[in-house]
């Protein structure tokens, strides 16, 4: 267990739980502009905390799958790129559960292995997709959001309903009919047909 337990790496909390199965979203730099934050926020201010809480991450997943701002992951390329950075250490360092990367943001379920933690499963992930991606498309700059969203998996119940989630926010978004036709999920992988 990593003796860090909770911790911020900007301004949301982060959990490194040792082997537990974790869920983590990450998006594109500018695909989600704080004044939308602030605006949302603002918005859901007289509602109770753990309600605003919900409800804020329900529409900041809404904003997201509205691709708006950069979807420089629509490319196939940058992708094909993004999914096979998340496989590269599949099974020695972590174990991927699902996936789904879309126009603007990466959801992924995964479980460290130890000695490895999520924070720097993360971080290797993002650093060496951003460097790549920014290599294949000819650009500088930032390529993804300094900060990620994680949330723990409680049960097997959860597991579920966030392998759903995952594997059918392509299906949510318009970007495909069924979850297996998405190329850049977990979905056909995980029904045994990639």
């Amino acid at each position: 267990m990593d003796p860090r337990g909770w911790h911020s790496r900007g301004y949301l909390p982060h959990l490194n739980g040792g082997e537990i199965v974790q869920m983590v979203t990450f998006r594109l730099y500018g695909s989600l502009p704080r004044d939308v934050i602030e605006r949302l926020r603002w918005e859901l201010r007289k509602l109770p905390p753990a309600t605003a809480e919900t409800e804020l991450h329900r529409r900041l997943e809404e904003h997201l799958d509205g691709a708006h701002g950069p979807t420089r992951l629509r490319e196939p390329r940058v992708a094909e790129l993004v999914q096979a950075t998340l496989l590269q250490f599949d099974g020695t360092r972590y174990n991927i559960v699902a996936w789904a990367i879309m126009s603007n943001h990466v959801h992924a379920l995964v479980r460290p292995l130890d000695p490895h933690d999520l924070s720097d499963i993360v971080f290797s992930w993002r650093s060496y997709s951003a460097n790549q991606a920014n290599r294949l498309l000819g650009r500088r700059g930032k390529f993804w959001d300094r900060d990620y969203f994680d949330r723990f998996i409680r049960d097997e119940a959860h597991l579920a309903r966030a392998i759903e989630y995952t594997e059918m926010n392509p299906v949510k978004a318009g970007l495909c009919v069924e979850p297996e036709a998405w190329p850049f999920s977990s979905a056909a992988w995980r029904r045994g047909s990639p």
